[in-house]
């Protein structure tokens, strides 16, 4: 009998609900019906172990607690080459990208050692020109607005659906 291998946990930033419906409506309009089992996130890690779930949990619950909601001007939009994400700017929002990765230093794959680029990603998967054309489309009519970070949440990525584990909302 095979040992039971915990499933990998998945990072993201919580958004407030205008931009998340915003992003999510978006991303039902243009993402390959087939493949798009997720609502539209932000994510901060790809691979955190699962084997360590109480651990990150605990990590993850003190340092929402002490961090602000993060306003976050979302700057533009960029290709992906077979798809199209919004940016979004912070600096703050890359310090505590920083101190979670610091505090999961020995745990990171050589993608979430990386810095955080913030993105919202609404198509992907699909045909160069077709990625090109929505890009152009969306960018004729962009103009910048804000959203805001509320908190993190915690997903086990289950090879299709990820199923969510634990919200931790910003306090201070």
């Amino acid at each position: 009998m095979p040992d039971f291998v915990p499933a990998p946990l998945i990072l993201t930033l919580a958004l407030d609900a205008a931009a998340q419906a915003y992003f999510n409506e978006l991303r039902r309009r243009h993402f390959p019906p087939a493949i798009n089992y997720l609502a539209a996130h932000l994510t901060l890690f790809h691979h955190l172990p699962g084997a360590e779930l109480a651990a990150v949990q605990a990590q993850l619950q003190t340092i929402a607690a002490n961090q602000r909601p993060l306003p976050l001007p979302v700057a533009g939009l960029r290709s992906l080459g077979r798809g199209v994400a919004f940016t979004l700017e912070n600096d703050d929002l890359r310090a505590l990208h920083r101190r979670l990765q610091a505090a999961f230093a020995p745990h990171l794959t050589p993608q979430d050692q990386q810095k955080l680029q913030p993105h919202v990603t609404i198509q992907n998967k699909v045909d160069p020109a077709a990625a090109r054309a929505l890009l152009a489309d969306l960018q004729a009519d962009f103009a910048p607005f804000e959203a805001v970070g509320t908190g993190l949440h915690l997903w086990a990525y289950r090879n299709g659906p990820w199923e969510s584990l634990a919200e931790f909302p910003f306090g201070a």
